[in-house]
């Protein structure tokens, strides 16, 4: 996978970076998870921290389209997203951890 940014502008009235990117791939269409992770190790931030909006890809292409907010702290995106999309794009250790709750 071999990310490009496109757009990657800073948004302080809302404590976040706004990064639109163009990704390529080989094989099969990457998870949003595989996504989330490559993204966080580039722009080396906690994935708790990020939201991936939207993701789009083309027929016929081994290319996607996606556009991903990087927030600067858990009560800025808390206060911003909608639940949603948060629970969406949510960390795998949050989820095992909502599981252990509820058992």
């Amino acid at each position: 996978m071999d990310f490009e940014f496109i757009r990657d502008e800073e948004n302080g009235l809302l404590n976040r970076r706004e990064l639109d990117f163009v990704l390529t791939f080989e094989g099969a269409t990457p998870s949003r998870r595989m996504i989330l992770e490559k993204l966080c190790a580039l722009q080396n931030v906690k994935e708790r921290l990020v939201v991936l909006d939207s993701i789009k890809t083309s027929f016929g292409k081994q290319e996607l389209t996606g556009y991903a907010r990087i927030y600067e702290d858990e009560d800025s995106l808390k206060r911003v997203e909608p639940a949603h999309l948060v629970e969406r794009t949510g960390a795998p250790e949050e989820e095992a951890e909502e599981a252990a709750e509820e058992a």
